[in-house]
């Protein structure tokens, strides 16, 4: 008996340091597996490793169908363009466990593939030290709300210029002034606002303020996000965020029970690589626009007012 009891001790213990990152073998080609969903989800915040594969770090999904790749590098559109698929960024082929890709601006890369379930698969870089997380989804039943929560800095980011077309509720504070706000790359959260007013032409817009931002996670919400604008001056802003559709987006101020809507004008397409589709100079802040690993706070929801 106590032998007994030692060796289930044995292999309970070994089962608990089992990788959940073991591969599995299903008995399909590399070509079937990869072909057999429309989307692949790039779960950036999973990447390990010091090197970067440009057009797979730009990338929210990418897919591969009879040689062809394809990448929905914004996530405004997304589930339109391309049919759903995004944009053609080159081509690919297997030889057994590898992937063989040609993008048409970053170039040939290789990758050993993994499969980790029965639609996760982990894609390691034979010319860097990267490797990547995908999850498979059909464009049916994928959850394009997560996508924006989970990146919604990102999405931020995919105007030139957030407009104020409505407000309601609550009572007059001093945020009534803010008509614009941009959110930019620099340093992931830098936001603007500007006071000009409604109607400008966003090439024009004067920007007032600068300052940082922060999202967080609200616990048991997962698309619930929490925005807080930092002022250069010192000032503070605190809102609830809700993505109302892939233009519009809800800030509830906490401080004065207000709902403000911003409406996204300036549309900036990301496309293969050293290009955006822009043709104004603010736009072309997006250019070669890659992820990063974001790390948010995670905090209790507020009771509102």
């Amino acid at each position: 008996m106590k032998r007994l009891k030692i060796l289930f001790l044995f292999f309970a213990t070994s089962a608990m340091f089992i990788s959940c990152d073991d591969p599995i073998d299903d008995g399909i080609s590399l070509n079937q597996l990869l072909s057999s969903y429309d989307l692949w989800y790039v779960d950036y915040n999973r990447t390990e490793g010091t090197g970067d594969v440009p057009f797979v770090s730009r990338a929210f999904t990418m897919s591969f169908f009879n040689g062809r790749m394809f990448a929905n590098n914004n996530i405004a559109d997304i589930g339109i363009t391309g049919n759903g698929l995004g944009i053609e960024v080159g081509s690919y082929g297997t030889f057994s466990t590898v992937l063989e890709t040609n993008h048409i601006i970053d170039g040939r890369y290789d990758f050993d593939v993994v499969q980790l379930s029965r639609n996760q698969i982990r894609i390691d870089c034979l010319d860097t030290n990267v490797s990547y997380y995908l999850i498979g989804y059909q464009r049916s039943n994928f959850d394009y709300d997560m996508l924006f929560y989970d990146n919604i800095e990102y999405f931020l980011q995919e105007y030139v210029a957030w407009e104020r077309t409505g407000i309601s509720g609550g009572i007059d504070n001093v945020f009534d002034e803010e008509h614009y706000l941009e959110f930019t790359p620099e340093n992931i959260t830098t936001f603007r606002s500007s006071q000009d007013p409604f109607g400008t032409d966003i090439d024009n817009i004067l920007w007032d303020f600068v300052g940082s931002y922060e999202v967080t996670d609200v616990r048991g919400y997962e698309y619930l996000k929490y925005l807080t604008l930092y002022y250069d001056g010192g000032d503070r802003e605190e809102f609830e965020l809700n993505v109302l559709d892939d233009q519009t987006i809800e800030l509830y101020h906490f401080d004065s029970d207000r709902v403000y809507r911003f409406s996204g004008r300036g549309f900036i397409q990301i496309l293969k690589g050293d290009k955006t589709s822009a043709k104004t100079k603010a736009k072309n802040r997006n250019s070669n626009r890659k992820r990063t690993r974001v790390k948010r706070k995670t905090v209790d929801k507020r009771v509102l007012k």
